[in-house]
């Protein structure tokens, strides 16, 4: 029985990590309760699916543009300091969503300008962040504290939502924002108590250079690019949470709380696959099981949009949920054991990029859908094409269908890199 649950060495070994993972536990909690608060805010102002659609182009669009340098920015000054210096401007802009919410300005172009600054700040905080889990943990440990990541991230998934449908029930939206903003102060205190994470060989001048010299290594290499693919395939073209409201109205009976449920429950089955995580200390053909597990998830998506019984909806999402955790703790492991430590910011950008601007565009690819066909159709055609996608995969990049846990890390003069330094 212990082999079939999370392994929660990483908290006993590392104080930093412990730290680390709680304050960002929290952090993604509030988070969560924000993307709550901005969709039913959005959806209540327009009713309009491609309105709420837009929220993800407003996320995905900065992200784009920023991640690499955000990515440069990592690999050339110390990381600690680069991730409190967002962190604390994320926390500032969601004191602003607040005060937006306490001044009742009903007006979307505020929700999309401030959705933009957040995600400018996010694009230039979360590669360094990605970067601390080879620094803070053992190699073979990488997948358990990616796993352990996973827990927090889906009990914020599950968790907010279903909160912040109550306390928006209670208190107004204005409630749920502030939230947010407090739990900031957890994310900060685990930062600040890391030690110096400056990048392994030395400093390098922020550059266009640097950033393509990024992106050279990402497309000489298959394994690295197959990830990144595989993850797309799931985000870009199955991502449908903008239908949640729509679809919750036509086949659901509309209220909030039965929304607060469909947004909530993939959170649930994400943390249980979390805790049910064991297995994947077993998995040794890790390309094969990424694009396995993306075609399941597509399979789930697919069944949510063709169900007109809410449990049935709520089921398929729940193992959905599930999925996706395992294939973001073998993707971020197959990313983080294969690229060296002096180009990690960079390769964690562009894996920022398709983790958070993916499904933010894919939402919006949802949402035009959601104009053309009814919810559940633009629903079931985004998962069967996420099915199509990880089967192009597995046959256009065979060195990552046959990858093995075994395989050694990415060299870095692959991207016309010399750079010394172990790689993670």
């Amino acid at each position: 029985m212990p082999r079939i649950f999370l392994d929660i060495t990483p908290l006993r070994i590392s104080p930093a990590f412990r730290r680390l993972w709680l304050g960002q536990s929290l952090s993604v909690l509030g988070g969560f309760m924000t993307t709550f608060a901005v969709t039913l805010q959005l959806y209540n102002l327009t009713h309009n699916s491609l309105a709420v659609g837009a929220a993800g182009l407003c996320s995905a669009l900065p992200a784009m543009v920023f991640v690499l340098l955000g990515g440069s920015i990592g690999d050339a000054v110390d990381r600690r300091k680069l991730v409190l210096s967002g962190t604390a401007g994320q926390m500032a802009v969601s004191l602003l969503f607040a005060l937006q919410a306490y001044l009742n300005l009903r007006r979307p172009a505020v929700l999309y300008a401030l959705l933009i600054l957040q995600s400018v700040l996010g694009a230039i905080n979360a590669p360094a962040r990605r970067t601390f889990l080879p620094r803070l943990l053992p190699k073979d440990q990488l997948r358990a504290g990616n796993a352990l990541n996973m827990v927090g991230t889906r009990f914020g998934e599950m968790a907010g939502p279903a909160l912040a449908g109550v306390i928006a029930g209670v208190w107004g939206l204005k409630a749920c924002y502030t939230v947010d903003a407090v739990s900031f102060l957890a994310a900060l205190y685990g930062v600040g108590r890391l030690p110096a994470m400056p990048p392994e060989g030395g400093a390098r001048r922020p550059s266009p250079r640097a950033s393509w010299d990024g992106l050279k290594l990402l497309f000489h290499h298959r394994v690295l690019l197959g990830a990144f693919c595989a993850d797309l395939s799931v985000t870009l073209l199955g991502v449908s949470v903008s239908l949640l409201p729509a679809l919750n109205a036509e086949h659901f009976g509309g209220n909030p709380q039965s929304l607060g449920l469909l947004m909530a429950t993939s959170g649930f089955g994400g943390l249980a696959g979390s805790v049910f995580s064991g297995p994947l200390r077993r998995v040794l053909r890790e390309g094969l099981a990424v694009l396995v597990v993306g075609g399941f998830w597509g399979a789930c998506m697919a069944l949510v949009g063709a169900s007109r019984s809410l449990w049935l909806a709520l089921a398929c999402l729940f193992f959905a949920g599930a999925a996706d955790t395992f294939l973001v703790v073998l993707r971020s492991t197959i990313i983080q054991t294969r690229t060296p430590d002096a180009f990690l910011a960079r390769i964690s950008g562009i894996d920022y990029l398709v983790g958070a601007g993916g499904p933010q565009l894919g939402n919006l690819r949802a949402g035009w859908l959601g104009t053309v066909f009814p919810p559940g159709v633009a629903m079931t055609i985004g998962g069967l094409s996420s099915i199509a996608g990880v089967v192009a995969i597995g046959v256009g990049i065979p060195a990552f269908r046959r990858l093995r846990v075994d395989e050694g890390s990415v060299p870095a003069r692959v991207a016309g890199g010399t750079a010394p330094g172990k790689t993670s």
